[in-house]
């Protein structure tokens, strides 16, 4: 029997042992409950092929996408006291960083780089919604303020991806403060006769909608994105009234004036370049128009 015990017995419990599968290999589409793969959802920007509907992009993925090639510099930003206010809810703010920290391999919720955008220089900045949320504190002001340094100085346009919940509670009106801040930062820009374009994807809202993120010359938002400043429930009990059933969203608010345009996240960059082109009063090239010879003849 020593041969079952030693030969067959392990087989048969290694056919039966449940694998460990990664949770993250497939993804749910929020709007139809469609499965997709991981690697099927990257390569399409993180756009469900069938519903098209948008999902969070990672920062640095965005600036890949962006920049001619996948290839920019990144802009250092100063370091910032960390938790200055000491912090503590559940678990230290320190920790808390901590652990973001490890989680997603950035030092806080903005990056900035710089690079070539169809040939022309363009300086942007990204917030990862993965970083807690994207939230506004002081680093990321001091990035995005940075950012915008950085734009001045190299005579680009500057382009905003934001993505938030709004400012950093952990950092009381030190992340407030932020908001007077980045909007001395846009007045810099405007003043140097530079273009600042702002895109609005999924979510913007809280101090960040309230301040940076509606301050652009061009505000471009992805679909489907919620975009506004107090959440659905607490503006319905204020006012006692049911809100239409899209409100917040980027067709919403493109169909009320609040945003220019809405654009598929496959469009962005050659529309971000067509836009930073016009206002930087580049040459451009425009469709050849078609012959006499090519012209139809009009119908009798």
């Amino acid at each position: 029997m020593n041969w079952i015990n030693s030969l067959v017995r392990p087989k048969i419990r290694d056919l039966l042992k449940k694998r460990d599968v990664p949770e993250n290999l497939w993804i749910k589409c929020p709007e139809t409950g469609e499965m997709v793969f991981h690697r099927d959802l990257e390569a399409n920007l993180w756009v469900v092929p069938n519903s098209g509907h948008h999902m969070k992009m990672p920062g640095r993925k965005r600036l890949e996408n962006l920049f001619d090639n996948g290839s920019y510099d990144k802009v250092e930003t100063p370091e910032v006291h960390a938790d200055p206010l000491k912090f503590r809810d559940t678990k230290r703010y320190a920790d808390r960083l901590k652990e973001y920290r490890t989680k997603t391999g950035e030092d806080d919720a903005v990056l900035v780089g710089k690079g070539l955008v169809n040939g022309a220089p363009l300086t942007a900045a990204v917030q990862d919604f993965a970083f807690m949320g994207g939230s506004l504190g002081m680093a990321a002001g001091e990035a995005i303020l940075t950012g915008m340094m950085a734009a001045v100085e190299a005579h680009t346009p500057f382009v905003l991806f934001a993505a938030s919940g709004g400012a950093r509670m952990q950092e009381g009106i030190l992340s407030l403060m932020q908001m007077p801040r980045t909007t001395v930062g846009i007045q810099i820009l405007r003043e140097a006769g530079l273009p600042y374009i702002v895109v609005l994807t999924n979510p913007t809202t809280g101090g960040v909608s309230a301040s940076y993120a509606m301050l652009g010359d061009v505000h471009i938002a992805e679909p489907g994105a919620q975009i506004g400043f107090a959440g659905r429930r607490v503006i319905e009990q204020t006012i006692r009234e049911k809100l239409p059933e899209d409100f917040q969203s980027a067709e919403y608010l493109l169909d009320h004036g609040m945003v220019d345009m809405v654009v598929k996240r496959h469009d962005l960059k050659k529309t971000i370049s067509t836009i930073c082109d016009i206002l930087m009063k580049r040459e451009i090239e425009l469709p050849a128009l078609p012959g006499p010879e090519e012209v139809p003849a009009e119908p009798a």
